[in-house]
């Protein structure tokens, strides 16, 4: 079992590999928690727009070990962008998981999902939300706070007003789509960069010249999409309810070259996720 840990900017520690529960709901999400508890993962990633924060809760309650023992994450929503809002998102989340504390909030996106990307950038509302989240870090509400989705100019936004720096960065991050650029800046900046569907959805699984290089150290794609983002000094957070695939997700004692990690830093980027191209996922707005 792959159980490294890293230290984030305030001390805390967290587990490099995780468990993602997109798209499970309740029951799944419940399930998910005790199967990978029992095949030895401690940290577990949610978000109050999978809408599983309560089976997520169950799943910690009846896994068998120690709350203190997990490493909980959840997101505010995108939409939530007033000071109230997020202060009364993390209640929310709290209440609904059953927990008395978050190791790990994040913003799920600097922008509302049906405005992804797009002009406004909603700058001053991060800020607010941004100052939300620290005051729940100091209430003890939350042991670490952090952003998703946010690019080199929405995190230069967070630093320049903020107390308390950003300690994590989740983003998509896979075979093909490395944005190293962003990944320099965070880590400039002692923010650990976090990877969201680092087996690129399954598509890079029927990737040929990926397929080469995993058979060459005897692993599965999957394996090697993760052990390629944890060299590049990444946490991951692979999703599955699939009990094997949680255990072989968990193997990953190999190292891949420096030769073989310049390859697949190069391999031809993937445009289409089939079932899951449709992003951002949470606003019904199409790719």
């Amino acid at each position: 079992m792959f159980n490294e840990t890293y230290k984030l900017s305030n001390g805390v520690e967290m587990p490099l590999l995780g468990l993602g529960t997109w798209l499970l709901d309740d029951e799944q999400a419940a399930q998910a928690v005790r199967d990978a508890v029992s095949n030895g993962y401690r940290h577990i990633d949610t978000a109050q727009a999978y809408m599983n924060e309560a089976g997520i809760g169950e799943g910690i309650r009846s896994s068998g070990v120690e709350r203190e023992e997990l490493f909980i994450t959840t997101k505010v929503a995108a939409e939530a962008k007033t000071y109230e809002e997020v202060t009364e998102s993390i209640d929310e989340s709290l209440t609904k998981m059953g927990l008395d504390y978050i190791d790990l909030l994040i913003i799920h996106s600097p922008q509302p999902w049906t405005e992804f990307r797009e002009e406004n950038r909603y700058f001053e509302e991060n800020k607010e939300a941004w100052k939300a989240m620290e005051d729940a870090y100091k209430a003890g509400k939350v042991k670490a706070i952090g952003l998703s989705n946010f690019l080199q100019d929405d995190i230069e936004n967070i630093l320049s007003s903020c107390e308390i720096k950003p300690m994590v960065n989740q983003v998509l991050v896979h075979v093909s789509n490395t944005p190293l650029d962003l990944i320099e800046f965070c880590q400039k900046n002692d923010i650990l960069v976090e990877a969201y569907s680092p087996i690129a959805h399954g598509t890079v699984l029927d990737n040929k010249e990926v397929k080469v290089i995993a058979d060459k150290y005897g692993v599965s794609v999957a394996q090697l999409c993760l052990r390629y983002d944890i060299q590049l000094g990444l946490a991951v957070i692979p999703k599955t309810a699939n009990p094997d695939h949680m255990r072989i997700n968990a193997e990953l004692d190999f190292v891949i070259s420096d030769a073989d990690m310049g390859i697949l830093k190069n391999v031809e980027p993937i445009q289409d996720y089939g079932e899951h191209s449709y992003f951002p996922v949470f606003g019904g707005k199409l790719k």
